[in-house]
């Protein structure tokens, strides 16, 4: 009876040690690096917790699942990159890209990229040029024909090509691959890694000749030009933050600070047309994984948690606007179970705000107040 109890004993002292030494030394897939994230702002002012995305209307539901990132064209018609595998739908990994009219009626497929498509952007003459997670970036003429413009720049493969922006004469794009390391189903191990592996590229359309204009980004994510084009600015989502990079004059060729110390993860962003950017922020702020930032040994250890033991995200609605100092002006937020979330893109149409998310099965608007 003594011989079983330490049996016992010794069988209890062997798995803990076998789960300390997985923990300890288990090969991940991450390489962290030390950062110190600044204290994230409070939930008061321009951020005080609302309900201003609650009542939202729902278009298409049911009929399409992860629109990332909803476009509109001169006809006022949405094109939308359905960035989830489809696998409700197809069960395989070809991305849909669908058109819808702005009052989320006439759903239309286009084509299938093969891929993830997860930001577009719609030409005069109905052609997209599209952000593949998977396959780099695309062309896919108003007939359904896929052509891939880049796959790799200088050798190094795009490992998440993520969102695209195209010039007023449609003869440049500006595009992100958000990590050169990590790809659509790990991307959030980017995001605890924060090894600086994102990337600002250009693109000639005609030649396809690729310029590299940043590297050394935190998940380098949504992109659009300033008005004339003088600049590009960039969601950094794994620094809480948008920079800019100049496109034109004196400061041609150098990146600043646009917008620092976000309460949550910026991930695209758009321009009105006039005064105001729109970023959607995928998820507030996580106070865990903060604390974790100045501590490399420890992000290993989260990344051989199982995943329901790693910091998780909340059911957070989020997204603000950014006047052309990069000010933080407004703030549409809601938090419950039903939320619309996560927000991975906030668009200005008219009147009315359209959201795209990355899982939810259905484009969401909502009217602005006057």
């Amino acid at each position: 009876m003594i011989a079983g109890k330490r049996g016992w004993r010794w069988l209890i002292v062997a798995l803990f040690a076998s789960a300390g030494a997985y923990l300890a030394a288990w090969p991940v897939a991450i390489e962290p690096v030390a950062w110190t994230p600044p204290p994230a702002p409070e939930a008061a002012g321009v951020y005080a917790p609302n309900e201003r995305l609650r009542a939202i209307e729902r278009l298409a539901a049911g009929m399409l699942v992860g629109p990332e990132y909803p476009d509109v064209d001169a006809q006022g018609r949405i094109w939308v990159a359905e960035a989830v595998n489809c696998r409700l739908y197809t069960g395989t990994l070809d991305g849909r890209l669908l058109r819808l009219e702005a009052d989320g009626s006439g759903v239309v497929e286009l084509a299938r990229t093969g891929g993830r498509p997860i930001g577009l952007r719609v030409l005069r003459d109905g052609t997209l040029i599209v952000a593949d997670g998977a396959r780099g970036l695309l062309r896919v003429a108003p007939g359904g024909v896929v052509e891939v413009l880049a796959s790799s720049h200088d050798g190094l493969p795009f490992g998440l090509t993520d969102d695209v922006a195209v010039s007023a004469d449609e003869r440049v794009a500006w595009f992100t691959d958000a990590s050169n390391r990590h790809g659509v189903d790990d991307h959030l191990d980017d995001i605890l890694e924060h090894g600086g592996r994102g990337r600002l590229l250009r693109i000639d359309l005609a030649t396809h000749e690729t310029t590299l204009l940043r590297d050394g980004l935190e998940f380098a994510n949504g992109v659009v030009p300033g008005p004339g084009e003088q600049y590009l600015l960039v969601c950094e989502t794994g620094s809480y933050r948008v920079l800019r990079h100049w496109l034109a004059g004196p400061r041609a060729g150098q990146t600043e600070t646009f917008a620092d110390n976000l309460p949550g993860f910026p991930d695209n962003i758009t321009f009105d047309g006039r005064d105001r950017y729109w970023v959607a922020l995928a998820n507030p702020r996580n106070a865990a994984l903060d604390r974790l930032g100045p501590y490399p040994r420890l992000r290993k250890v989260v990344a051989r948690l199982p995943p329901f033991l790693r910091p998780q995200p909340v059911r957070h609605g989020y997204v603000v606007a950014l006047d052309l100092d990069g000010r933080v002006v407004d703030s549409l937020q809601y938090a419950g179970d039903d939320a619309y979330a996560p927000v991975t893109t906030v668009r200005q149409i008219g009147d009315w705000l359209y959201l795209g998310s990355l899982d939810q099965p259905a484009i969401a608007r909502v009217r602005l107040r006057p």
